[in-house]
């Protein structure tokens, strides 16, 4: 596919990528290239539903669901293939990256069968293949890490979507799709030049809404969320993907043991 053309969508945001390092396509736009119609969004958003508690969040005071897994992408082929989890390998962030979690393996339960095969996710991963391009077009197969979060914001506090603050992720390509909000004020996402200059600020609040950076020459973070209504809890849905070339095959950094079912 031809990626060269100035008019699409997709150039326009793979020439921000390796130009400015940040893009945001409007949710709209992203929609239309997931060929994702109502009844498809809505399908995919009721997996946020199935999410686990996050413990090693909520030891810092975060409320925070999610499960994680990946995935093998060909960008040339478009070929894609989840990656079998492993209950003994922990997620592990690379060193001085994320501050909260240099050295720490975390264990988070994997995808459910149904998100993994869902057709948006499927689309979602193919598409930020096709942005990836821009920032490495060598690369024959990116692995690709699948983060389904929802921050929950109590009735009379908030919940912060990175804890960690700004931070680097150690991939090449990292992404953040709005899927949902309810009764939520703030999560503006910034990404940020090495030196502390804003490079893109925006609030995510249209479900679809694609922001995407080059990880590794920014750094990004979210704001934290509080309730429209201060009387009922607040929640904040995202993927979050990130892209780095694949250098084994077939063997997950993720998922250990389940960690139960229990809400924060």
């Amino acid at each position: 596919m031809d990626e060269t053309a100035s008019a699409t969508p997709v150039a326009t945001a793979r020439t921000s990528l390796a130009t400015a390092g940040a893009h945001l396509l409007p949710a709209t736009v992203t929609k239309s290239l997931l060929a994702a119609d109502r009844a498809a969004w809505t399908r995919f958003a009721a997996h946020w539903e199935e999410l686990s508690p996050d413990r090693y969040a909520a030891e810092l005071g975060t409320c925070r669901l999610r499960r994680y897994g990946q995935f093998s992408l060909t960008p040339a082929t478009g070929e894609l293939s989840h990656l079998p989890q492993l209950p003994d390998l922990p997620f592990v962030q690379p060193d001085r990256t994320n501050p909260l979690y240099d050295g720490v393996d975390r264990h988070f339960e994997p995808l459910t069968e149904a998100f993994a095969a869902d057709p948006v996710l499927r689309a979602a991963l193919a598409l930020l293949g096709r942005l990836a391009g821009a920032l490495d077009a060598t690369v024959t197969t990116w692995n690709a890490k699948v983060h389904p979060f929802r921050v929950v914001a109590a009735a009379d506090g908030a919940g912060n979507p990175t804890p960690e603050g700004r931070h680097r992720d150690g991939v090449t390509l990292v992404s953040s799709l709005l899927v949902n909000r309810h009764n939520a004020t703030g999560g503006r996402s910034t990404v940020y030049a090495p030196d502390g200059r804003e490079l893109l600020s925006v609030t995510l609040d249209e479900p679809a809404a694609l922001l995407v950076a080059d990880d590794r020459s920014t750094l990004h973070g979210v704001s934290p969320i509080r309730p429209l209504d201060p009387a009922r809890t607040a929640h904040r849905d995202v993927l979050v993907t990130t892209l780095i070339p694949q250098i084994r095959s077939a063997r997950s950094r993720a998922a250990g043991p389940p960690a139960g079912r229990e809400r924060c």
